[in-house]
């Protein structure tokens, strides 16, 4: 038996502060992380976590206990003709409650980052991709090329885990690192162990669809011989030459972008550039894609709303059917039509966007609004109040999220189960 005064042990725990899922994050029983821990996400995930501020419901600005605010929000769902559900920063358990809510209100779903991760959907509906896991950049990937992204901003420990690790299954030897249209000031990531330093193809992150038309008309053997320019984009037609001897050269490079960082008009199709390349220069050498997602259980969200609905987000229960429209039901333009919101955001406290009309919001207690909502509903923080699942990044596998902290927060699978049953 341990003694009372004893040590509580630190255990490992997943974090979802990104969509790496590190499953080493040490935890004490007290649900402290460690000071020396590297990720500093994390390290503001879980502190943002530890110090819930508003543990109360409230209807108007005004505190109440859970089930008047429960009664509000279903009297506002009751009286809407179009509901939007929005936001979805949940995880998989959370996802699976929402659904059926959606379909008794017959409302429309959309996640607050589906902008960006439609441009990847769009591209591989399109033409289809070749993309890899993490598993696989961890034991096979010995070339490593960030287009317009120096991973580390959304994905801190990356590099760590996944790239300069020594533990991989086969000896692959240390990757090199290409940045393409990254600055390069934020490059320093890249530079590998034993100081060598990543190639750097410096450019304006808006120029990457000249930049990587440019690549793939380089994989055609009768362009690269007649082509006659220069550079473009200001890069020299020499080194997005040597750049694609690098990769044809490497056992297994991966193509890394983050579709959030894309934001200009008809980023999808820099996105089905990319794939494209990918494509192409696998039929010579083995090249894989990997995207890095938004975060907000934006994975997690799409991969529960497939199964049980048929449609990743930007779907709606209709007429005892299920449509999917990847413009017209965009957040921003249902809030131009919707009469009720209701807005779910757990990981973090991210508010609801402007509204006229009447707004639920059940989500992380530490929110913040300018203008309080309709309805406001704490709930515990995912992996700190409450437990879960949610999808790692390149959706191949699902890790549980543990409860570390008992707290008087309801659990957001309770509520919206709760508010579903008030609905008739």
């Amino acid at each position: 038996m341990t003694a009372a005064n004893s040590p509580i042990p630190t255990s490992h725990h997943t974090c979802p502060a990104c969509g790496l899922l590190c499953d080493d994050l040490p935890l004490d029983g007290h649900g402290s992380i460690s000071a020396s821990f590297s990720c500093a996400k994390s390290q503001r995930y879980f502190s943002q976590a530890a110090t819930a501020q508003n543990q109360l419901a409230s209807v108007d600005g005004q505190a109440c206990d859970l089930n008047t605010a429960l009664a509000a929000a279903a009297k506002i769902l009751q009286n809407s003709q179009q509901t939007l559900i929005a936001g979805l920063g949940t995880d998989v358990q959370g996802m699976r409650a929402i659904l059926p809510l959606a379909e008794k209100c017959q409302a429309t779903l959309d996640h607050m980052h589906s902008e960006s991760s439609l441009r990847n959907t769009l591209a591989m509906q399109n033409s289809g991709w070749q993309t890899t896991t993490l598993s696989e950049v961890k034991n096979r990937a010995d070339l490593i090329l960030a287009i317009g992204t120096d991973i580390v901003s959304s994905h801190p420990r990356f590099f760590e885990k996944l790239v300069w690790n020594k533990d991989s299954l086969f000896n692959k030897g240390t990757p090199h690192v290409v940045y393409l249209a990254v600055d390069e000031a934020d490059t320093q990531a890249g530079v590998a162990p034993d100081g060598t330093s990543p190639t750097v193809l410096a450019a304006d992150k808006k120029a990457l669809p000249a930049i990587l038309n440019t690549l793939n008309a380089l994989c055609n053997p009768a362009y690269a011989k007649s082509n006659k320019a220069a550079s473009v984009a200001g890069l020299s037609m020499a080194a997005l030459k040597a750049l694609l001897e690098k990769i044809q050269a490497a056992n297994y490079a991966v193509v890394v972008w983050s579709a959030s960082e894309l934001a200009y008009p008809h980023a999808e199709l820099t996105v089905q550039s990319i794939t494209q390349l990918i494509a192409k220069l696998n039929e010579q050498t083995r090249v894989a894609g990997l995207s890095l997602n938004s975060g907000d259980g934006d994975i997690s969200v799409n991969q529960t709303s497939t199964w049980l609905s048929g449609f990743p987000s930007r779907n709606r229960f209709q007429h005892d059917q299920v449509s999917y429209d990847t413009q017209h039901f965009s957040t921003a333009l249902q809030l131009k039509s919707c009469d009720a919101l209701l807005w779910v955001s757990t990981f973090n406290p991210k508010p609801p966007p402007d509204f006229a009309g009447p707004s639920i919001v059940i989500g992380h207690p530490n929110t913040l609004f300018e203008r309080p909502p309709a309805v406001f509903i704490p709930v515990g923080v995912p992996a700190m109040h409450d437990s879960g699942t949610l999808f790692r990044m390149d959706g191949s596998i699902a890790l549980p999220l543990k409860k570390l902290q008992a707290s008087s927060l309801p659990r957001l699978v309770e509520v919206i189960n709760q508010l579903a049953d008030l609905m008739p």
